[in-house]
């Protein structure tokens, strides 16, 4: 590792050194470069891939771990966002530029999850989390129809930018938070009795009390963007010390205490869009920021989408094929 490399760490509170939060890897990997907006990695256990979206170049791309390889996953896919996993192992995408959430089954062939709320189109579907009880709730922000880049220029037919959730047994949508100028990740807490979501627009992120009738309380601003660089706010993700990281587009990957502290920030050459924790032992950051996908091994363990101790996807076929990884 080359002593003229730039710092990869700046810690802002003790907790992030006593935390193990530096004691990973002192720079980050470049696993691809040659995209034009990269976004929505997740890690897929069974095939010990990565999927992301290059969202104007409208294909997601996939890196193999074994071989280092990249290849097309899938062309022309609706300007692909954010991307998840759902109890079953199947791939849940956000399509921004068809105005819709969908479910990839085992097979490879494509569910359509939620395109309409109360008979309008949705806005531009951008990041989704699964509960454990099936629920599939995702944000609604405007970017994929303010203009052709991402997406397809259109008027709103909602008039507003909110977060929904998919009913696991009736495939009903419904409006659960629109209180945001631009809702983008959402990841719910290791219980699953709150609810984060970053606001892009008003540079914060909101943290909600989930009722077990599925809706949420009225929020709270749990951290606010550093005004250097113009940061904004897109997804998140909880390591297993229940730390809150943050893909902060123009100020790096930022980690947060429960309470609410800033504790120190990971520094990346280009403006970070996501994250996503991977690897075989989960303490794999993998960051996608504008042109790259980058990843960094941490000292840290990440939890996984589905949440602690569920981990049927495992045991997942290989989508279009049938097989066992």
């Amino acid at each position: 590792m080359g002593g003229d490399a730039p710092p990869l760490y700046e810690m802002f509170d003790d907790r992030f050194r006593a935390g193990r939060c530096m004691n990973g890897d002192d720079r980050l990997e470049i696993l691809y470069t040659g995209c034009r907006w990269a976004e929505g990695p997740i890690y897929v256990p069974a095939w010990r891939h990565v999927v992301w979206s290059d969202i104007p170049n409208d294909r997601m791309l996939r890196w193999d771990e074994e071989t280092g390889a990249v290849s097309v996953f899938r062309r022309n896919a609706g300007h692909t966002n954010g991307n998840t996993l759902d109890r079953q192992g199947r791939l849940v995408t956000c399509e921004q530029g068809n105005r819709r959430v969908t479910r990839t089954e085992h097979d490879g062939t494509v569910t359509v999850l939620a395109d309409r709320w109360q008979g309008k189109r949705l806005n531009s579907p951008n990041d989704a989390a699964v509960k454990s009880d099936g629920s599939i709730w995702f944000s609604d922000p405007d970017f994929g129809i303010t203009s052709d880049y991402e997406g397809y220029r259109a008027d709103s037919e909602i008039g507003s930018n909110n977060v929904y959730r998919v009913d696991p047994a009736t495939g009903d949508v419904g409006l659960v938070a629109d209180c945001f100028g631009a809702p983008n990740g959402l990841v719910f807490s290791a219980d699953e009795r709150q609810l984060f979501v970053s606001d892009t627009r008003a540079g914060v992120i909101r943290v909600f009390d989930v009722r077990d009738n599925g809706t949420l309380s009225e929020g709270r601003v749990f951290a606010e963007a550093a005004a250097r660089d113009n940061a904004r706010f897109d997804n998140l993700r909880f390591d297993d010390a229940g730390r809150l990281w943050a893909a902060a587009m123009g100020d790096g990957v930022h980690c947060y205490d429960p309470d609410g502290t800033l504790l120190g920030r990971l520094l990346v050459p280009e403006s970070v869009a996501n994250i996503s924790w991977g690897g075989t032992k989960r303490n794999r950051l993998f960051i996608t920021a504008e042109t790259s996908l980058y990843s960094v091994v941490t000292g840290v363990t990440g939890t996984h989408p589905t949440g602690p101790g569920r981990r049927p996807w495992l045991d997942a076929p290989i989508p279009g094929t049938g097989r066992m990884p």
